[in-house]
């Protein structure tokens, strides 16, 4: 009890910067009169003065932030903002149940783009964008945000840096204070996103059409304004557009900052993560467009091209936007996709998955193994980029990796246990876990999560959530351990 009480007055805080994100929403309500606006109004004013209220009665107890309060502030942070995101949902489709609109806010936050909804076409445009909102926020964190624009919170940054960014290798700060890093981060990523919807305009869609799909893009988070995504707009220019940014979004942020510092492409090469990440995703476009030509799913080497290229790369980089149902193609297809998705981000991207580092490092580390069994008494660094790697990283990769298969593998028989088939509740869990959003089976990109029960619905959520936090922050809160003094 007593470590909530020391984030109790920081989540206040954020609950009271959260309030600010209503307003694009209220605004674009007022301005094509959809009749949404109270809601929004309404949200806004209550996040504004449950946040104070939390940090007034609670400002005394604030110090700094200790590492395992930082966890804490992190878990509790998603938490508390994906159910303050609920009530305009609630208002705009009052036949959903609480269960689902959370997992449709905690899909959104954790750029995971699995949705519950269904008539996107005929939503209010309120709430699309109210949903896009919500994604892009999501995609580099609320909590790197909260650092970044409130350093004077006196909360330990480092700490909520840590606990909050993707990837195993988080020492490494770009520029000497974290709170510049979030900074440049933030900016970057504002950037990337302002191009995208720029792109996408010029490329055909509506300016609304545009900025909602340039904010799901950059946070590769995959909601979209249509049921049928983006084959609804059926325009190679649009797709072209979109293939492009969700490559630049799942490569580090940190990357693109180095490279626009040195005025130099050269840093993407020396970048093993990047450069790994964008071959293994190139050379998998190719062989799913030759496999789909092979198996004559289409009736043209042109459209196999145009629909292989797109979907493998929405898919591999864990945004999760069709133009066809890929859960039609030979098995091969869409199983190798999914599997893209649990790899081929990059850590400190708005991705999701392992993160292609970590992929690195199993790799490096096994090649380690072989090659001490023919010399055991040999030395074999492990380096990333030519920087060692601390056997500390290894083995919480390693923590890592058991955790993230038996989580998925928990999950699935639970959700089979509740009457899921084999197929849709292993690829759901896998969607979920590694946030990309649609599955297979009865949860395919041609379908929705709507007729998940409750129940299911909230432990995707979690699921989600969990995935988002890169699990061992997550799970790390649920120890015994952690709650001792």
């Amino acid at each position: 009890m007593l470590r909530l009480l020391v984030v109790a007055p920081v989540l206040g805080s954020l609950l009271m910067l959260f309030s600010v994100a209503f307003l694009p929403s209220l605004v674009w309500s007022l301005a094509v009169d959809d009749g949404m606006h109270r809601a929004f109004a309404g949200s806004a004013v209550g996040c504004l003065v449950v946040g104070f209220v939390m940090w007034w009665a609670t400002r005394r107890s604030r110090r700094e932030v200790q590492p395992r309060d930082g966890a804490l502030l992190v878990v509790f942070g998603w938490l508390l903002v994906a159910i303050a995101s609920m009530p305009p949902l609630l208002i705009a489709c009052p036949q959903l149940s609480a269960a689902h609109v959370f997992m449709e806010t905690l899909s959104g936050l954790t750029t995971t783009g699995a949705t519950v909804l269904s008539g996107l076409d005929t939503l209010p445009q309120s709430v699309n964008l109210w949903r896009h909102t919500l994604q892009w926020f999501g995609g580099m964190g609320i909590i790197v945000m909260v650092v970044a624009v409130l350093p004077l919170l006196g909360v330990g940054g480092m700490q909520l840096f840590r606990a909050e960014t993707p990837g195993p290798m988080k020492e490494g700060k770009l520029t000497p204070r974290i709170t510049q890093t979030a900074k440049y981060m933030w900016a970057g990523y504002v950037l990337l996103t302002l191009l995208c919807g720029g792109a996408l305009w010029a490329a055909g869609m509506t300016p609304f059409d545009a900025v909602c799909h340039a904010l799901s893009t950059v946070s590769l988070g995959g909601f979209s304004t249509r049921d049928a995504s983006i084959g609804a707009f059926d325009s190679l220019r649009i797709e072209l557009v979109l293939a492009v940014f969700m490559v630049l979004s799942t490569i580090n942020f940190g990357t693109h900052f180095l490279a626009l510092r040195s005025r130099s492409p050269a840093v993407y090469l020396r970048d093993l993560e990047a450069s790994s990440s964008v071959l293994l995703i190139l050379i998998s476009t190719v062989g799913i467009t030759l496999f789909l030509a092979w198996e004559q799913v289409f009736e043209s080497m042109t459209e196999a091209l145009r629909h292989g290229v797109f979907n493998t790369i929405s898919v591999a980089t864990s945004t999760g936007f069709m133009t066809r149902d890929y859960a039609q193609w030979p098995v091969f297809a869409p199983l190798w996709m999914i599997f893209l998705a649990c790899v081929a981000s990059s850590a400190g991207s708005t991705g999701g998955g392992i993160k292609m580092v970590r992929a690195l490092i199993l790799l490096k580390q096994a090649g380690r193994e072989l090659k001490r069994l023919v010399h055991p008494h040999a030395v074999y660094p492990l380096s990333i980029n030519g920087n060692p790697v601390d056997e500390r990283v290894i083995y919480s990769v390693f923590g890592f990796m058991l955790l993230w298969g038996a989580t998925q593998v928990l999950l699935t028989f639970v959700l089979v246990l509740t009457g899921v088939d084999f197929v849709s509740a292993l690829s759901a869990v896998v969607a979920s876990v590694n946030n990309l959003g649609p599955a297979l089976g009865r949860f395919g990109p041609a379908e929705n999560f709507g007729t998940l029960t409750d129940f299911q619905a909230v432990l995707l959520a979690i699921a989600m959530l969990a995935g988002r936090l890169e699990l061992l922050t997550f799970f790390a809160v649920l120890t015994p351990a952690f709650w001792r003094r």
